[in-house]
């Protein structure tokens, strides 16, 4: 990193210059893992900004994953603006709303959920996925290191939906959801489905109760339609330890101490054998 510092008093006025050699050095800590836990963006986000030469270390552009940084000394830039490296990490639980997209921004202009949070939280981003249609529990941290923790397949993070579908799903059809049904020509993990109540006032809709141990994109939506049960409604109301409680649509809290530490050191959740 010595090479890097000397080039930190003229780095203002000049082009960086590519890096070489940056990760040889043996102290410091991960560029990805230090723009994550800075709240940049999360660590597979982190390392697609190095990877397009958007992250400086004292004027100099390093590209190569697993290069480090000290972030007592060094000057980390982003698209030329330095990062704080001593902002306190947020994390707020919400209960999104249907109609919002859950993202920073939209191209679309349709509403996001940082609209509901409001500009004064500080660079705050969601985790993991609840699409425009769908309700329900959404962690928002600027703890890049937890959101990767928790959105990893590796990690298993169990996740409880109350759906509403369509008809009234037999046995095979249940059985189906927890077994696994084909999506993109892969098969989703073994899940835990709970019937319940089926009610025939203005079509016939039955309420399910589904635990999921990973985060495709519109997952729960979509193993749903495979079985010829199209959803109607899709509240999420749980994500590993944490439960909605009494928030209502629209609110918001910050999560207590003792729930980040719940959130940092829970296991992963048994996934339940697959059903035959």
């Amino acid at each position: 990193m010595r090479e890097a510092r000397r080039q930190k008093s003229g780095a203002g006025s000049r082009k960086p210059r590519e890096a070489q050699g940056y990760d040889q050095e043996p102290d410091g800590i991960r560029l990805q893992k230090l723009l994550s836990t800075a709240g940049v963006a999360s660590r597979r986000a982190s390392e697609q900004l190095i990877l397009e030469g958007r992250v400086t270390v004292n004027g100099i552009v390093v590209r190569e994953l697993g290069s480090k940084a000290d972030p007592a000394h060094d000057d980390v830039r982003v698209d030329g603006r330095r990062i704080r490296t001593d902002v306190r990490q947020r994390y707020i639980l919400m209960y999104k709303p249907r109609g919002y997209v859950t993202t920073r921004s939209d191209p679309e202009g349709r509403p996001t959920v940082i609209d509901l949070l409001g500009r004064q939280v500080g660079y705050i981003y969601p985790v993991g996925r609840l699409d425009y249609d769908s309700e329900g529990l959404l962690l928002m941290t600027s703890d890049g290191a937890l959101a990767e923790q928790l959105t990893h397949p590796r990690h298993e993070v169990e996740r409880v939906y109350e759906v509403i579908v369509a008809g009234a799903p037999d046995e095979a059809a249940i059985a189906k959801l927890r077994r696994g049904v084909y999506l993109d020509g892969r098969r989703t993990g073994a899940a835990e489905v709970r019937r319940g109540q089926t009610v025939k006032s203005d079509g016939v809709t039955t309420k399910l109760t589904m635990t999921l141990y990973e985060g495709r994109n519109r997952q729960v939506r979509r193993m749903c339609q495979a079985v010829g049960h199209p959803v109607r409604s899709l509240t999420r109301v749980s994500m590993g330890p944490l439960r909605l409680g009494r928030l209502r649509p629209g609110e918001w809290r910050d999560l207590t101490a003792a729930e980040v530490a719940a959130l940092k050191g829970a296991p992963s959740a048994r996934r339940p054998p697959p059903a035959r």
